[in-house]
């Protein structure tokens, strides 16, 4: 799949390190806002094998504030700006505004990140005035409310309808389906349960022909059912990881990037021995 400028091959798993420019993010809020901090973080990532880096100006844990555009902007343009003048490697922008989009993908973005799918107002057009791919997210309700008691019909089913429509609104507009990457939102409006059905299942979002990206590392689906705090979820992350490459996904959205690759390593090996 071409991002931006950049070519990535998707036949094998790919690991995306989590660069959160914000000071409330759930598990390493406040950590990389000042330039120099994220650059050393951007390079260590690439050094431990990340091929996409995602950048993140507003936190999207459950019960978080919102950010308004000229703050989001002003936390992740310098900072893209940066990388881009520094690295070769393809930046994503973990964003689910318009304008942030566009000011993004003028400052050289390889893929846009939306955990709300490109359902804000703007947001299908700003991505399809591009030539750059867009990750869908699959969440329900908002990330104040949406761990209230989440209701699914069949969480995967379901998961997959939402998915089907949102390519059809892509496509409507002009986004080329190939464009499209799919996130089936792990911890977004989901109970315990619920992610891990989702997991065990997660091989049938295949059936709509397009690359899976995941995201489980540290989230509370590993620390609930562990008990562990968020800085002890190595193993599960490194677990869930494993599982959902087994289970097709391409690209791993992490933060511990130098483990997991590790672990990916590993189990590519072991596949390819079948």
């Amino acid at each position: 799949m071409k991002f931006g400028a950049k070519y990535l091959d998707l036949s094998i798993p790919h690991v995306m390190g989590i660069l959160n420019v914000t000071p409330d993010s759930f598990s390493d809020g406040g950590s990389f806002t000042h330039i120099d901090k994220a650059l050393k973080q951007v390079e260590a990532m690439i050094n431990h094998g990340a091929t996409l880096i995602d950048v993140g100006g507003e936190s999207t844990r459950p019960g978080a504030a919102d950010v308004t555009t000229a703050d989001e902007l002003t936390r992740v343009i310098p900072v893209i700006d940066a990388i881009n003048k520094r690295f070769d490697v393809v930046i994503s922008l973990d964003t689910s505004k318009s304008e942030v989009m566009t000011a993004g993908i003028e400052h050289g973005v390889g893929l846009i990140n939306d955990v709300r799918a490109l359902q804000n107002e703007g947001c299908l057009a700003a991505v399809a005035q591009s030539d750059i791919p867009v990750c869908l997210m699959h969440m329900q309700g908002l990330p104040r409310t949406m761990q209230q008691n989440p209701v699914y019909k069949d969480v995967v089913s379901d998961i997959i309808d939402f998915f089907q429509q949102r390519i059809s609104a892509c496509e409507h507009l002009g986004i080329d389906k190939q464009r499209i990457i799919l996130d089936p939102g792990y911890g977004f409006g989901k109970t315990l349960e619920q992610n891990y059905q989702l997991l065990a299942r997660q091989a049938e979002l295949l059936t709509l022909g397009l690359p899976v990206l995941a995201g489980l590392s540290r989230k509370s689906m590993i620390g609930n059912l562990l008990g562990r705090d968020v800085e002890e979820r190595l193993a599960g992350s490194l677990s869930a990881a494993v599982l959902a490459t087994i289970n097709g996904a391409k690209i791993i959205r992490v933060h511990d990037v130098k483990e997991t690759v590790d672990a990916l390593k590993v189990l590519t090996a072991t596949l390819k021995t079948i």
